[in-house]
């Protein structure tokens, strides 16, 4: 306890992080913050009033109007705040509008609580990060992104569905962009501690490795209006409990490579152990050559996109 994290935007995503946080009563607080007016205020009143029920003592503050009053010297920020996609749409289509509320968001950030980690979760997500970390000016290791833990976990439900396994017996990995260019690695997948490829046939594999790329995609087409947020802010929330707990778990992130996989200067999907500090150090995963083809590909891509971020 002691700790104080902020949630900004308070959207679905925002508010069922914010309540996934509070639950796990390792914080002192838990700050909403929304450009609306009342509604944060409202989301805040009604989960405090949860906590008879469900036993935890963080208490939450919401904080409307566009104020960043209350969230000074926040431990994590986690920014899920832009537009969320609708049907047809891909992440890249919401490039313009969401680097201008990013860009906005970090410097508020950067002014109110200088010595946080901050956890990017808005889309296009790679593009997102980086500019989070040079609006911001932190240390990269301070800035990264969610989108591995969730595209790996649909990846391990589509697999576990298929065989009609528990979730527990299935382990997967994803890697590279938030986007088109994912790379979802089957070489370290496994059902029951055997490969994958030893028990599902490869057309098989194929068909959930690109079910696994159109995950989002796939809530939103259902939806109609908004897109996922369940999924979406237990990842987020993980990844602001293994910082605020220093445990060095290993999570898939949207990390900065300085090397790794022979790849630098970008933001990307890796495997990262995560501390107090943000990201202690990049794992780096054996890989096929294929799957690191389509890692060097994701990065040129990202780069490629985020070269044009200052002209947004």
């Amino acid at each position: 306890m002691g700790k104080k994290v902020t949630v900004v935007g308070a959207g679905y995503y925002g508010a069922t992080t914010a309540q996934r946080l509070a639950e796990y009563d390792i914080f002192d607080t838990v700050v909403l913050t929304d450009i609306l007016e009342g509604r944060p205020e409202g989301l805040a009143l009604d989960l405090n009033q949860s906590r008879p029920i469900e036993g935890f003592e963080t208490k939450v503050v919401g904080v409307g109007g566009g104020s960043y009053d209350g969230t000074e010297g926040s431990d994590i920020v986690i920014v899920t705040a832009g537009l969320p996609r609708k049907p047809g749409m891909s992440r890249m289509d919401l490039l313009g509008t969401n680097a201008k509320i990013v860009r906005e968001v970090s410097g508020k950030i950067a002014e109110k609580s200088p010595d946080a980690v901050v956890i990017v979760v808005s889309n296009p997500l790679d593009e997102m990060t980086t500019l989070a970390a040079e609006a911001t000016g932190f240390p990269r290791e301070r800035v990264f992104g969610q989108a591995g833990i969730l595209d790996t976990a649909r990846f391990t439900h589509f697999v576990a569905e298929e065989l009609g396994v528990k979730i527990a017996s299935v382990k997967t990995l994803t890697l590279g962009s938030h986007g088109d260019t994912m790379v979802p690695v089957p070489s370290q997948c496994t059902v029951d501690g055997k490969p994958l490829a030893d028990v599902l046939p490869q057309e098989k594999i194929d068909e959930l490795v690109t079910r696994t790329r159109n995950g989002g995609a796939e809530v939103n087409n259902l939806l109609k209006t908004g897109s996922a947020f369940y999924a979406p802010s237990a990842a987020a929330a993980r990844m602001a409990k293994a910082v605020a707990e220093d445990s060095g778990a290993v999570f898939p992130v949207c990390a900065w490579l300085t090397g790794q996989y022979g790849i630098s200067d970008v933001y990307l999907g890796v495997e990262a152990e995560l501390g107090a500090g943000g990201v202690r150090k990049v794992v780096e995963t054996k890989l096929t050559d294929d799957e690191l083809a389509g890692l060097q590909a994701a990065a040129d891509a990202v780069k490629s996109k985020a070269a044009s971020l200052n002209e947004l």
